[in-house]
Order: C-alpha cells, then sequence, then structure tokens
C-alpha cells in the first residue's frame, strides 16, 4: 500500500481512509485535491459529534468530489490551521458555539 496523502493540520483517520481507497476514482481526485483541501474535508469529517453524522460526511465528502468540488461545501473551515487567523465568518461561528457551550 502506498503512502496515503493527509492534510497540512489533520491525518486521514482510519475509517475515511478506507471509505476513500474503497473507490479508485474517489481516491484519485483525493490525490489531486490540495493539502489544504484535503484538510478541509478531514476537518469537517473530524468535527462531526455522533457516528452517524460522521459516517454521512465520509460519504458525502466522497459524493462532492465526485461533482468536482474541492472542500467540503457549507463548512466554515479548519479553525486548526496556524498559519492564518480565522476568518470572520468562522470567528462568529466560534463566538455563537462558545456561546451556546456556556449557557
Amino acid at each position: 500500500m502506498t503512502d496515503f496523502l493527509h492534510g497540512t493540520v489533520h491525518e486521514t483517520p482510519e475509517d475515511f481512509q478506507a471509505a476513500l481507497r474503497s473507490d479508485p476514482a474517489v481516491l484519485t481526485l483525493w490525490e489531486n485535491l490540495t493539502p489544504l483541501g484535503r484538510n478541509e474535508f478531514i476537518c469537517w469529517v473530524e468535527d462531526a459529534k455522533q457516528p452517524a453524522t460522521r459516517q454521512r460526511r465520509i460519504a458525502r465528502s466522497r459524493e462532492e468530489m465526485l461533482e468536482g468540488k474541492k472542500r467540503p461545501c457549507c463548512w466554515a473551515g479548519c479553525i486548526h490551521r496556524t498559519d492564518k487567523a480565522p476568518s470572520r465568518w468562522q470567528q462568529a461561528v466560534l463566538i455563537d458555539k462558545k456561546a451556546k457551550e456556556g449557557a
């Protein structure tokens, strides 16, 4: 098995790798994504709180790549990157999330 390509911050978890490897066309699309694009998909999958949501996101990631998308649809973006500040939208999401958790 060849080395698996990961993101800039996140490593691809085993369940996501298995889903990507299960279809050669999807694996090729994954390998052709930029490291930042791969990172966004990984972060989106990893951010799921429930196992069912995680499985839906893995399936949707495969579908979106087959549709030609380079990043997950409707995702604020990885907040774990240290090479740039969070966008205004990410900051708003984080503030809203913290406010709800504190309530």
